[in-house]
């Protein structure tokens, strides 16, 4: 994959994964104004934190760290990797079936074991009710992220970055509906979940069907191959079930808060905004591209690749996590606080999200480490930092929550982050040249830095300014479009004049690209 290529598919992927986050912040917009905080929002989070725990666990994890390099490989040697593709597929198919049925009966432990703090009251079982609905979604959501790995690897990237955005379709219309028609909101948006796993899934399979890899289930079978993979694969697993005991810590923590499992769960939408856009984008793009290069010993060019991924990383992410930290209160304001959502509410979710904020570079840092080490099939040493990160997170959110209350795991998250981001740096020392930046980042970094916070200043002198337009229903998403607006001339006026990237580079990838 030639650079600017790799900056095409960064841009492809970017687009579609903005299109699904804008969708996704649209979502819990109307969550916000017709459920709003409370022990229905606190229950499906809940619930649907089930399927997209074990998603992570079994499939994004496992599949992006082993299966994609394994099947690129494949596909570079023209070493049968379609038949590999399937045998893959079938395991996936069998294990998730088995996993989905246990959960079915289970779930009552489920719920126990992820929100604590629901039992004993109205919240447990209207969160075992829920997951027993949306936990299916879990085997098609999987298999439309094996379908995704296999056209990411081939270059394809626009179908499997397109599929996340029918989800936040589906539910966004079907409370629509339940709103206009007088119907329970929150049922409808239950039950849409699995309807719209149904619709991505069919999406991939038929992209990866017109692209000429024609994948069926077949009985499955433990042949070498699959045994490699799953060698490979439970390192992986492990490291991002250890990401989501993060998550479940921080929420076993918010359930013995009220509402404070709504709020984090609308703060951390807002932060993924920015970390899907770029950081996911930049991790899908760059690991078939890295283990490509390396499978054909192209040190220099894998380095030139990793350099531009984390510069064009952070030259999108840090002024994002700048104003996150900056202007919290407004967006919040105006993207949330209406209908069952109140001030206090507001306050509330603005707080988390500066404190996502200042954590966002260092999650995003990490989906540019990482495939450094999955494109070697190193999988153990992301666990192993995965494991410390994961003990931090747990020590700080704990530990401080009798102290400081619900917000403690924010704080947790944020810490736990760049602790991750320290130790993959150290651990890809090892590695040689190709796994430092270039000059040509050195150089710029800091410049994004000064850029990001003279946007910062722009930005806080924009907020006093346009303050009492926030508050004015008819305007305030006007006051805010300004308010951004203002902030994205400003770091592009004052990254262009410093040098801390050039405009002309990136039209020169539209038009190159297109």
């Amino acid at each position: 994959m030639k650079p600017i290529r790799l900056i095409t598919g960064v841009l492809t992927v970017g687009f579609w994964t903005l299109m699904s986050r804008v969708l996704g912040v649209l979502r819990e917009v109307m969550i916000l104004a017709f459920i709003g905080p409370g022990p229905v929002m606190d229950a499906f989070v809940a619930a649907f934190r089930l399927p997209n725990m074990f998603r992570r666990f079994f499939a994004e994890g496992a599949f992006n760290a082993s299966f994609v390099p394994m099947f690129s490989k494949r596909l570079e040697a023209d070493d049968n990797a379609v038949g590999f593709a399937t045998q893959a597929l079938s395991g996936l198919t069998f294990v998730l079936l088995i996993l989905s049925a246990l959960a079915m009966v289970f779930m009552p432990g489920l719920v126990w074991l992820t929100a604590g703090g629901f039992v004993g009251d109205a919240r447990f079982d209207l969160t075992v009710d829920y997951g027993r609905i949306v936990f299916p979604y879990i085997l098609l959501i999987s298999l439309t992220a094996l379908f995704s790995g296999v056209l990411n690897a081939t270059g394809r990237f626009a179908a499997a970055a397109a599929a996340p955005v029918f989800l936040n379709i589906f539910v966004c219309i079907s409370m629509a509906w339940a709103a206009y028609a007088g119907g329970e909101v929150i049922h409808w948006l239950i039950w849409t979940v699995p309807a719209a796993g149904l619709a991505q899934l069919a999406l991939v399979w038929v992209a990866a069907d017109r692209a000429g890899i024609r994948l069926r289930p077949t009985r499955p079978r433990w042949t070498p191959e699959m045994k490699r993979l799953v060698i490979v694969a439970i390192p992986a697993a492990l490291a991002g079930g250890v990401m989501q005991i993060n998550l479940l810590v921080g929420q076993q923590v918010a359930s013995h808060f009220e509402k404070a499992v709504g709020w984090l769960y609308a703060a951390d939408r807002l932060y993924q905004l920015p970390l899907g856009v770029v950081g996911i984008a930049v991790g899908i793009v760059l690991l078939p591209d890295l283990s490509r290069r390396l499978t054909a010993q192209d040190d220099k060019g894998a380095k030139h690749a990793f350099s531009r991924a984390g510069e064009l990383s952070l030259a999108l992410t840090i002024p994002a996590a700048v104003a996150l930290v900056v202007i919290p209160l407004p967006v919040v304001t105006v993207l949330f606080e209406r209908g069952a959502t109140g001030t206090d509410d507001s306050a509330a979710i603005a707080a988390a999200v500066a404190i996502y904020g200042l954590g966002l570079p260092a999650f995003v840092l990490q989906k540019v480490l990482q495939p450094l080490f999955f494109a070697r099939e190193d999988t153990r040493s992301p666990f192993r930092y995965a494991v410390w990160a994961m003990i931090v997170n747990a020590a700080i959110a704990v530990g401080l929550a009798p102290v400081i209350g619900w917000i403690a795991p924010a704080i947790a998250t944020t810490v736990a982050g760049w602790v991750m981001v320290w130790m993959l740096a150290l651990g890809s020392r090892r590695m040689g040249d190709v796994a430092r930046f270039d000059d040509q980042f050195r150089q710029r970094i800091w410049r994004v830095c000064l850029a990001s916070a003279v946007m910062g200043a722009v930005l806080w002198a924009a907020t006093v300014l346009l303050g009492p337009f926030f508050a004015m229903a008819g305007i305030r998403f006007i006051a805010l479009t300004v308010l951004i607006g203002t902030g994205m001339v400003s770091y592009a006026i004052a990254g262009q004049l410093i040098g801390a990237f050039s405009l002309r580079e990136f039209r020169s990838a539209f038009r190159r690209g297109g």
